[in-house]
């Protein structure tokens, strides 16, 4: 399943806001710095979606695609 996510790097809190059937608003503490962003925001989606998860698109963008396995 392919989820468009909008992420919110270097927030004072982290949290997830469902929009729609496939589409999130997430905010990480974690700065968007060589990939510490994405990183971070793969780890909290596996812990939301209990399963494995993956950015295929936007790796410097706050809009992206991540992939998560069913």
């Amino acid at each position: 399943m392919r989820l468009k996510i909008k992420i919110h790097p270097s927030s004072s809190q982290e949290k997830i806001l469902k929009i729609s059937e496939c589409e999130f608003e997430v905010w990480i503490k974690e700065k968007p710095i060589d990939g510490k962003a994405n990183d971070s925001l793969e780890k909290f989606l596996k812990n939301y979606f209990k399963s494995k998860v993956k950015v295929i698109h936007g790796f410097t963008s706050r809009n992206k695609i991540v992939e998560v396995e069913d």
